[in-house]
């Protein structure tokens, strides 16, 4: 990530423009690559790609390495002769095109990649590899069940379900073996989609970033059938402890992310093999991975199950150094955000990979800020915002009258410390400035969230942490949005400041 300076886009698939209800792997992705090298960039950071679970959350998923099987392009059936046109461009598939309507999506998207499955010749010699590989059986066999179960929950199934290595569960599996093919041909399609975009992109300089929960939800696949060798639980089998993380800027009472929390001590009997193999699966999929809250291998906060907020959670031991072991070097990236000590510090140190800086949090009025572009190290990604921060415009809006003088004075400093001319005033001019600012920084790589570039304020943020919302992960683009102009307008960066 870090032996040549860089600058790309974060922009999730869902995102992407589509007349299908949300962003896909089709038309309107190549052609985002397509814009990216037109504009100079040569990273683009999407978001986790499971599928989405509570609240809609790329990070709430049922699986740790499953796809979003949403995001298979339907007119690519269409042109392998897998679907008619008829059978989905005529569906009701939201009625805001700025909108992601999960809602629709869930009651129609299975429906139509079924019927493709009814006309895929299951004889083909890659299909039956990839059944003999079985890489995805398991999000099968728990998605099949969720179907038979009207969606529930598996800890609301008829208690011989409740366990995934049951004779019950056995004894089904072998009955409705074409359910069970039907789940995994939606990952087939997805990864053959996937790998033409990614060559696509590679081949035009332009390199995906994926992202890495570090957590799955509490009704997932691996909860569900491999809970006693995976995380913390009581006595009962139950989750003794959730994730989260204490009392910080997103919310006073902290965050209570409810997934289970990982068991290391048996994870570390086999040299944390699940974990390691979930991350070389990842790197095979991207050209780099972001790993999401990466200070939990070094010590993660769990919270006693059932609470009603974080703040009675507790900091345990995580798997540290160990865990990365061999993997130093690799083409990973730590979201080090949040509380951060010694202990994170060394691990990042040791595994050598680049942690990350968020240009918002340095409008603190502190000139040591380690947010700042003028204190920025060359080994970080650095950041106007994350998925979770305001849009740096409505950002600027937002601010009070006292908020309002420290930006000023903070901005004015970084322009000043990075020779970047302010020019004009309002949050537009000023958020035009900071991405300069950010381009002139000695970060190794610089992203820019989509909205930033677009100049768009608390309409287009991506997620408002511990907030349940349609407006989460759902705000979308369109094609005219990604013009000529603003694209050279980042190119002339990319070329000013050598990315």
């Amino acid at each position: 990530m870090q032996r040549e300076r860089r600058a790309g886009i974060l922009m999730p698939v869902s995102a992407l423009p589509s007349p299908y209800g949300i962003g896909t792997l089709g038309k309107a992705a190549f052609g985002f690559v397509d814009w990216l090298q037109s504009a100079g960039m040569r990273l683009w950071q999407v978001l986790p790609l499971g599928p989405t679970g509570y609240g809609d959350s790329p990070y709430q998923s049922c699986s740790a390495d499953a796809l979003n099987y949403y995001f298979i392009d339907l007119d690519l059936l269409k042109e392998e002769g897998l679907l008619e046109k008829g059978e989905y461009a005529d569906a009701d598939w939201g009625e805001d095109a700025r909108r992601v309507d999960y809602a629709k999506l869930f009651s129609r998207r299975a429906d139509v990649l079924r019927l493709a499955f009814a006309r895929f010749d299951t004889s083909a010699e890659d299909w039956q590899r990839f059944l003999r590989e079985g890489t995805y059986a398991d999000f099968a066999l728990f998605m099949a069940l969720k179907v038979r179960f009207g969606y529930r929950p598996w800890t609301e199934w008829p208690e011989p379900f409740r366990d995934g290595n049951g004779e019950a569960v056995r004894a089904w599996a072998a009955e409705n073996g074409k359910e069970l093919h039907f789940w995994q041909f939606t990952q087939y399609l997805f990864l053959k989609q996937w790998r033409a975009l990614r060559d696509y992109a590679r081949e035009r300089g332009v390199a995906i970033m994926g992202d890495m929960p570090i957590y799955v939800a509490g009704d997932s696949a691996e909860m569900w059938k491999r809970r006693r060798e995976l995380f913390l639980l009581d006595a009962e089998g139950n989750p003794a402890a959730v994730a989260g993380v204490p009392p910080d800027a997103f919310s006073e009472t902290g965050q209570l992310w409810g997934n289970p929390v990982y068991d290391w001590e048996k994870m570390k009997r086999d040299g944390y093999g699940w974990w390691r193999r979930r991350i070389l699966g990842a790197l095979k999929l991207f050209d780099a991975v972001r790993i999401d809250h990466f200070r939990g291998f070094d010590r993660f906060y769990a919270i006693p199950a059932g609470a009603e907020d974080a703040r009675g959670g507790e900091w345990k031991k995580g798997p540290g150094a160990a865990l990365f072991e061999g993997l130093e070097g690799a083409n990973i990236v730590a979201e080090d955000l949040g509380i951060i000590d010694g202990g994170v510090r060394a691990l990042l140190q040791k595994t050598g990979y680049p942690g990350m800086k968020v240009m918002e949090f340095g409008f603190n009025g502190d000139p040591h800020s380690e947010h700042k572009p003028q204190n920025f190290p060359s080994n970080c990604v650095a950041y106007t915002g994350t998925h979770d921060n305001s849009p740096l415009v409505g950002y600027i809006e937002g601010l009070d009258e006292g908020g309002r003088n420290v930006f000023d004075a903070d901005l004015k400093g970084m322009c000043k410390a990075l020779g970047v001319r302010l020019r004009g005033s309002g949050a537009k001019s000023e958020c035009r400035a900071a991405t300069e600012a950010l381009f002139a920084s000695a970060a190794g790589t610089v992203v820019l969230p989509v909205h930033d570039v677009l100049g768009l304020g608390e309409e287009a943020r991506i997620n408002r942490p511990s907030v349940l919302s349609p407006l989460n992960w759902s705000y979308r683009y369109r094609a005219e949005d990604f013009g000529a102009v603003r694209a050279n307008r980042l190119r002339r960066l990319a070329e000013k400041y050598g990315r």
